[in-house]
């Protein structure tokens, strides 16, 4: 455990999880939002 945070590699991995659990956030959010939109009017 404590390579994961005095080794490089064991950083960058935590930076790696970080970033993709906030990237699936961000998306989850989009992608709800296009979702619940209303759809396009039709002339």
């Amino acid at each position: 455990m404590i390579d994961l945070f005095t080794t490089d590699y064991g950083l960058m991995s935590i930076t790696g999880l970080f970033i993709i659990l906030i990237m699936a956030g961000y998306f989850t959010r989009l992608f709800l939002g296009k979702v619940g939109g209303e759809a396009p009017q039709e002339k």
